[in-house]
């Protein structure tokens, strides 16, 4: 680590983690516009609390459930209203929009018709490449054995 730049590692491990971010918070919003949006407010929450972060621990694990969190406090139409936007495109009474044309596939039907907490974890652990026990703190959910 650079004196002249004390944060400079960890700006670098954070701007490494942008795309497992984004593809994590589409996976939750299904709007790219909207996903990309609560990526960009994840990092910018990272940023202002990197003093909390302890150095060796997960930060992808960390990031992630900044964003999670920040997910669903937008969802819960606190934040919707605290920032003035529109709600996650799969809020409740809102029609989810498909980058397939408008028709999904089988997979993310499948992924749908399961609960909230185990479609993040299996998301978690199959493009995000954690372990059951990180994807599980993450989403919030028990490890199932």
């Amino acid at each position: 680590m650079s004196s002249d730049d004390p944060d400079g590692d960890f700006r670098k491990d954070l701007l490494d983690l942008i795309p497992f971010l984004r593809a994590f918070s589409r996976s939750l919003c299904g709007d790219r516009e909207l996903a990309d949006d609560l990526a960009q407010e994840a990092l910018a929450k990272a940023w202002q609390s990197r003093d909390t972060f302890r150095p060796g621990s997960n930060l992808k694990a960390w990031l992630f459930t900044i964003l999670r969190n920040q997910f669903y406090s937008d969802r819960s139409g606190l934040g919707a209203k605290r920032h003035g936007t529109k709600p996650p495109q799969n809020a409740p009474g809102r029609q989810r929009r498909t980058d397939m044309g408008g028709s999904a596939s089988d997979t993310a039907r499948a992924l749908r018709g399961l609960p909230a907490e185990q479609r993040e974890a299996l998301i978690l652990v199959g493009a995000g490449g954690f372990s059951y026990e990180d994807a599980a703190r993450i989403a919030n959910c028990a490890v199932a054995l």
